[in-house]
């Protein structure tokens, strides 16, 4: 079986999709940070309303975290320029790896807000990452070139 490899152009409207996905996240966890009564749809559902500091606190690294996620798949499709290529490149093959194992932790969990709205959210995150991670920047020729 044959992986495809995605044009530039589909590489960089996924990039901006998944961009957009990990700012809902980002903008998710800075409310939680911030005091936001959503305590069961978030880190295992176990905390009806407002998270505890210390989880405030494991929101808000986790905001950072999907900031800088959202900046390496932008940087992986092009935006960036290719200062950083091999760098992002890496990045975005961790993040392919790391959010379908994020999605089933959310499948798992016993919240129906993080299994029914966040593991289908982090599926198809993860599928936009892959397209990325997968798909030209605008430099690199075909597959069937490079050989």
């Amino acid at each position: 079986m044959r992986i495809p490899t995605f044009s530039a152009s589909t590489t960089r409207r996924a990039a901006a999709v998944a961009a957009v996905g990990f700012g809902v996240v980002a903008a998710f966890q800075l409310l939680l940070a911030l005091g936001a009564p959503w305590g069961r749809a978030a880190l295992g559902g176990s905390n009806e309303g407002t998270l505890p500091p210390e989880l405030r606190a494991v929101s808000s690294v986790s905001m950072v975290i999907f900031v800088a996620a959202a900046g390496v798949i932008l940087g992986r499709a092009g935006y960036w320029g290719d200062r950083f290529s091999g760098a992002f490149r890496v990045g975005a093959w961790a993040l392919v790896v790391i959010l379908p194992l994020g999605a089933l932790m959310n499948l798992a969990s016993s919240s129906p807000w993080e299994r029914f709205g966040w593991a289908p959210f982090t599926f198809l995150l993860a599928l936009a990452t892959f397209v990325v991670a997968r798909g030209r920047t605008g430099d690199q020729p075909p597959a069937s070139v490079r050989a």
